[in-house]
């Protein structure tokens, strides 16, 4: 029997308070990972190192219950490693293809920005047709087949920025920061109780999570999420001025209008309703266009922010009633 949104909405609140139980003060951080996941799309996770990424990304797949594959991007990485490669076998006289780690349901892209451009794109059709081509054969991935990848902020040493096509592969760019003081606290009081995430042991999750097609049964129920014509003129009316604001020397796409109204679509999922808000669309507009817009070269010198530019535009753009 097909799940109701308020069934599904149910589920994804255990699933957060299972990740929550683990990752202690990213609770905005957790909610885009499962709006993103609802809405179908990949997810780039930005911070410096040792604010969880990684685990986010790890108790994501356990609490889902979805395969997880782990690649670490490193300068020397290629293609094939991403991708898989046709070996030659002489006991059958023919090449066999041997799957790389991205044949999986959920990817965990680690430090993308470590490895160049080239390794980089071998993403790109995986994450944008969920299929590889190797040796001119394509070999579909798994439908629930997601991105999740980690970066450290671009101008620290040894990165590569992203370029615009593969940051246009993500639905969400989520920025996670450093705690607050409670939230360290309790994390250290979850370390004195055993919990070590570097031990090489699954992270212990609470129950309930998901069984086993349920991850593919609440992916479904976006489909069931209206959105009223006064709420797309709305979400047009923030892209477009993007794209007239002295701020930005390039404002959002096409895509990115409709990645706003996919994420606000699984808010709403999130929240049990069968209709998006403009709340939902103000809670989502930031992290799903962070990355898809360019700032003007005196703003950036001003120290401006892409963040601040975005909820300047949001200010500015008229409500719907």
């Amino acid at each position: 029997m097909p799940l109701s949104i308020q069934e599904g909405a149910a589920l994804l609140t255990d699933v957060h308070r299972s990740i929550g139980s683990r990752i202690l003060g990213q609770d905005d951080a957790i909610d885009d990972a499962l709006a993103a996941f609802v809405a179908r799309g990949h997810i780039l996770i930005e911070g410096v190192p040792g604010t969880a990424k990684t685990l986010l990304a790890r108790s994501l797949a356990a609490a889902l219950g979805l395969k997880f594959g782990r690649i670490q991007f490193t300068p020397d990485l290629m293609p094939a490693d991403v991708t898989g490669v046709s070996l030659y076998r002489a006991h059958t006289n023919s090449f066999e293809f041997q799957p790389g780690p991205v044949f999986t349901e959920l990817l965990l892209a680690d430090e993308i920005n470590r490895a160049p451009a080239k390794t980089q794109s071998s993403l790109l059709e995986a994450m944008g047709e969920r299929q590889v081509t190797v040796d001119g054969t394509s070999r579909p991935l798994d439908g629930a087949f997601t991105v999740i990848a980690t970066q450290n902020p671009v101008e620290h040493e040894g990165t590569f920025p992203l370029p615009e096509a593969q940051l246009d592969r993500f639905l969400l760019k989520v920025v996670i920061g450093y705690p607050s003081a409670e939230a360290e606290l309790a994390i250290l009081e979850l370390h004195e109780q055993g919990f070590d995430p570097e031990a090489g042991q699954k992270v212990p999750l609470l129950v309930p999570t998901l069984a086993p097609g349920q991850s593919r049964d609440v992916r479904a129920l976006i489909d069931q999420v209206r959105v009223a014509p006064e709420v797309r003129q709305y979400i047009s009316a923030i892209t477009r001025a993007t794209r007239d604001d002295p701020a930005l020397s390039l404002g959002a796409s096409p895509r990115a209008t409709v990645a706003v109204m996919r994420v606000a679509r699984a808010g709403a999922v999130l929240e049990g309703r069968d209709y998006v808000t403009p709340d939902d669309v103000k809670t989502r507009a930031i992290a799903a266009l962070r990355h898809r817009i360019t700032l003007a070269p005196e703003v950036e010198v001003e120290g401006r922010t892409a963040d601040e530019v975005l909820a300047s535009v949001l200010a500015r753009t008229p409500t719907p009633a």
